[in-house]
């Protein structure tokens, strides 16, 4: 038993000896079957270089591949190659992978590359990657091939391609330049005669200059980009239809001086900076409005230049200090650019200016400048003629108390105030004659003239003034006079008998007030 067992032992260690021979042999940086190898790396006459590589590693090369490998065979891999051969030979897969799912490869080397193919393959597992030298005979025919193809791309071109002599006669024109030399002077005009005619500055300047050419019978042109390249065969030139972009240009002009006269017949000031915060717009009452001289304006200034040039010409309130003032720029300039920028500037000349900044399309800013002084002023004269009429009133010795048509109060005098203990101006809330109809009734004897007032403020019955005895709680009395006045108001007024004679208008309620 013991004999059988080490003869198993033995079998069985014979088998791993040779399973990892095999193995060695198999996974040797040199070609898998040395024969399959050999066959790999033969090579004809016109052959320059093999290389073989399983997956990305090398693992066999020809003599004439040295040049390319030097002194890094054990590190060279599929990548190194690439970066050596990608250049002359565009098209070398990324991954040697590549060539096993879609098959051999034959790829044409540029003018820069040795050999003029690269045959790429993959064969039994083993990437194979052959440069050789075309024979005449596939040399001439992939030259006829390419000439073939540029002659089509030329003559199919969009757009005019054509070869002009010195003379200044056409020798060569493709299909575009045909089509369009028919379109404007017909199937039987002389094709050497140029389209053309003076291409004097697309030679001269050597980058391509826009030319027009005129249709027949019509006052509109074509115009094209021609760009012209100097050769042996005479000068080649190229022109590309810019029609669009010209009536993109005229529409453009025209809506820019439409706005033009329809801004300078504003009253407003207007400014536009463009995304650069360069000036781009102005309109002449800005000129007028910032006494800034138009040929400043019109050397399109930045935005801080701008302003700045107002600080020096006291168009503008004065900082406290310069640099206060370049961060109250940054905040305005940030704050127009959100659309909220509006102030209003006293000037040192006593004029008053709105100033408000908005934001407009890509990027754009606008400032508009409005001079509200006459404004101000009316509204300061209006509001000091009101503040001396009020302390007119409050002189009097008469209670007076002033309803909207809608039942609001809207003016009271001191004396009011006094008489019935109540204070409009101290609350936010509006008085109505509701309200104040109640403190009457609360503070004075019992009469009807209350719900009378209510009903002469609201409009219900006919509007002659009319006028009634009441009497406060504490016996004090009191003549009650009601009139209508303009816009609809009520004034009601309160004084005592002694201080004036009696109303000329009718009395109401009599004999109620005087028990």
């Amino acid at each position: 038993m013991q004999d059988f067992a080490s003869i198993e032992w033995f079998v069985l260690a014979a088998l791993c000896a040779a399973t990892a021979a095999a193995a060695v042999w198999w996974l040797s940086p040199t070609p898998r079957r040395r024969g399959m190898g050999h066959d790999l790396l033969a090579a004809d006459g016109r052959t320059d270089a093999v290389f073989l590589f399983d997956d990305n590693s090398l693992i066999g090369w020809s003599s004439g591949a040295r040049k390319f490998i030097g002194d890094q065979a054990e590190n060279f891999d599929w990548s190194m190659l690439r970066d050596q051969l990608a250049r002359s030979y565009p098209g070398l897969p990324q991954s040697p992978g590549f060539l096993k799912d879609v098959g051999p490869l034959v790829l044409s080397g540029t003018a820069a590359a040795e050999s003029r193919e690269a045959h790429c393959e993959w064969i039994d597992g083993v990437t194979r990657v052959q440069l050789r030298r075309s024979t005449l005979e596939e040399q001439n025919k992939s030259l006829d091939q390419e000439l073939t193809t540029l002659r089509a791309a030329v003559h199919q071109a969009p757009y005019p391609v054509w070869l002009q002599s010195e003379e200044g006669n056409v020798t060569w024109s493709n299909l575009a330049y045909d089509n369009l030399s028919q379109k404007i002077r017909g199937r039987n005009a002389d094709f050497s005669d140029p389209l053309f005619t003076d291409l004097h500055d697309p030679m001269t300047s050597g980058k391509p200059e826009r030319i027009s050419i005129p249709l027949p019978e019509s006052k509109k042109k074509l115009w094209y980009n021609v760009s012209t390249t100097e050769t042996e065969a005479g000068w080649l030139c190229h022109a590309v239809d810019v029609n669009a972009v010209v009536d993109a240009e005229v529409a453009q002009r025209n809506f820019v001086q439409t706005l033009a006269k329809t801004f300078a017949q504003l009253s407003i000031g207007l400014a536009i900076f463009d995304r650069n915060r360069q000036l781009v717009l102005f309109n002449p009452v800005l000129i007028d409005l910032t006494a800034l001289p138009a040929n400043f304006l019109s050397s399109r200034p930045n935005l801080l230049t701008f302003f700045d040039r107002l600080r020096d010409q006291r168009m503008m309130p004065e900082p406290k200090s310069y640099s206060s003032w370049r961060h109250q720029m940054a905040d305005l300039l940030e704050a127009a650019a959100e659309g909220r920028y509006q102030e209003t500037w006293s000037l040192p000349s006593g004029s008053v200016y709105k100033v408000s900044g908005r934001p407009h399309p890509d990027g754009a800013i606008a400032f508009l400048f409005e001079d509200i002084t006459a404004e101000v002023t009316l509204t300061r004269q209006f509001r000091s003629e009101l503040e001396m009429g009020q302390s007119i009133l409050d002189q009097m010795d008469e209670a007076i108390a002033v309803f909207a048509s809608d039942g609001t109060m809207t003016f009271s005098n001191t004396a009011y105030g006094s008489l019935w203990q109540m204070d409009p101006e101290a609350s936010f809330a509006k008085v109505s004659i509701m309200d104040a109809s109640r403190v009457w009734q609360n503070t004075s004897a019992p009469t009807p003239a209350w719900g009378e007032i209510r009903d002469f403020v609201a409009g219900c019955d006919g509007r002659e003034a009319w006028w009634s005895r009441v009497q406060l709680r504490d016996g004090t009395p009191l003549i009650c006079k009601v009139s209508a006045i303009q816009n609809g108001a009520t004034m009601v007024s309160f004084r005592t008998p002694e201080t004036a004679a009696l109303p000329a208008c009718q009395e109401r309620f009599p004999a109620i007030t005087q028990g």
